[in-house]
């Protein structure tokens, strides 16, 4: 016999599954909303509830261990309900690390270290996962898994870089070692870890971490270049810096601003803008002087630097180079200025001294009373230990009130043949 969708039998059964089948879904809907609600609650017997009217959810029961681990201080308890949440769901291992952190405060080490050893196979690469697999690790004294995870830490999360390598050098202060077997050959790991080392003067370490950050081939920014030649410099590695400064060069296309026998000068006559960082100029502000690159005044190339003197108390006109040289060496040295009515006593001169000891090789005589280019040349010796000269315009004698304009430009220095 058939019954016809439209006869009031087929209708009323119909509604009738229909309204069953909302009724269930509504009942389920309004038993998850109220567990949800009293877990929200932090309470113990909304938790209690929540986890009761959800027994299939794990967050409930972790959430009720949460509270007896934090709360509650029951460690017996939390313990309970972060087993219950693991084996409603083993593939989380916030759970995992929970109950990890339970067992650390029973003092249940062993089982500790299998919570823990869960929670890497379930999340082996994240770095969050491998950052707290870590500290806990490093809480039982466990280095060697502690850095194992933070070589993940670091290998997959770039931020985090910087606090694993520091946490890794408590750990073992060994830079072979932490190069071959912790820090990724990443730029993004071996930056944080140059500077590191360079704050604690590890010198010797630094060139490491520099030599493989080259080999990586991968980019970073060149301030860190330009800061690592500067720590070098303050250092008195010189020749390491001046290695630096040459891969900073060819790495950036900044072969110009790199000295060559015939004048060891970097941007000799300000034709580039200056980089203030390593061999090319550099420039300080000082009060009362004001730098400017000047094209409408020139030498022989495009343009010159101007330095603008105005008060009192004047010592440096603010712009300097560092020129490496070789030990009890000849040296001949030359520059072009040119002024506009200086006034005041004291006027400003060409200075070469020794980056380190300050002995002074040349002293020009006051670039004063110049309305036309004019030029200036010395010779001098170094020392048997110098190895770095400071070539800068500085006033002699500082103190009183200084006004006028200076313009330089076209610097030489060469080795004198003999």
């Amino acid at each position: 016999m058939k019954i016809a969708f439209h006869s009031p039998l087929r209708k009323g059964l119909t509604v009738a599954v229909v309204s069953a089948a909302t009724l269930v879904y509504v009942g389920l809907a309004a038993r998850e909303f109220a567990a949800s609600w009293l877990a929200g609650r932090v309470q113990l017997k909304n938790l209690q509830r929540a986890a009761w009217l959800e027994p299939s959810d794990a967050d409930f029961r972790n959430r009720l261990g949460r509270f007896y681990d934090l709360v509650a201080r029951d460690p017996s308890s939390a313990i309970e309900n972060y087993k219950a949440a693991v084996q409603i769901n083993p593939l989380s291992a916030r759970y995992w690390f929970d109950l990890a952190n339970a067992y650390q405060v029973a003092g249940d080490t062993t089982r500790q270290s299998e919570a823990l050893e869960q929670a890497i196979r379930t999340d082996p690469m994240t770095p969050d996962v491998a950052w707290e697999a870590a500290n806990l690790y490093l809480v039982q004294g466990q280095n060697d898994k502690a850095l194992r995870e933070y070589h993940v830490v670091m290998a997959n999360d770039s931020s985090l870089a910087g606090s694993a390598v520091r946490y890794c050098w408590r750990i073992d202060p060994d830079v072979d070692r932490l190069l071959q077997d912790v820090v990724p050959a990443s730029a993004d790991a071996y930056i944080p870890f140059l500077l590191l080392l360079e704050d604690k003067q590890e010198t010797a370490g630094t060139v490491k971490v520099w030599n493989a950050l080259l080999q990586t081939n991968q980019p970073f920014e060149k301030r860190y270049a330009y800061d690592y030649v500067h720590y070098l410099i303050h250092h008195k590695e010189v020749d390491q810096a001046v290695a630096v400064w040459d891969a900073t060069t060819q790495r950036y296309g900044l072969g110009a601003y790199v000295s060559s026998s015939t004048n060891l000068v970097v941007n000799p006559g300000f034709a580039m803008n200056p980089l203030n960082a390593g061999f090319d100029w550099q420039y300080q502000k000082q009060y009362g002087v004001n730098l400017m690159l000047d094209p409408g005044e020139h030498h022989s190339g495009q343009r010159s630097l101007l330095i603008n003197f105005d008060g009192p108390g004047i010592q440096d006109g603010g712009i300097y180079q560092f020129v490496p040289v070789q030990p009890n060496t000849k040296y001949e040295f030359s520059a072009y200025y040119k002024n506009g009515e200086i006034e005041g006593a004291g006027g400003p001169h060409f200075t070469i001294q020794d980056m380190y000891t300050q002995a002074v090789y040349y002293e020009s005589d006051e670039l004063k009373d110049a309305s036309f280019w004019k030029s200036v040349y010395g010779e001098f010796t170094t020392s048997p230990d110098c190895k770095l000269i400071v070539v800068h315009v500085r006033r002699l004698p500082p103190g009183s009130p200084i006004r006028g304009k200076l313009w330089v430009a076209d610097f030489r220095l060469t080795r004198k043949q003999s």
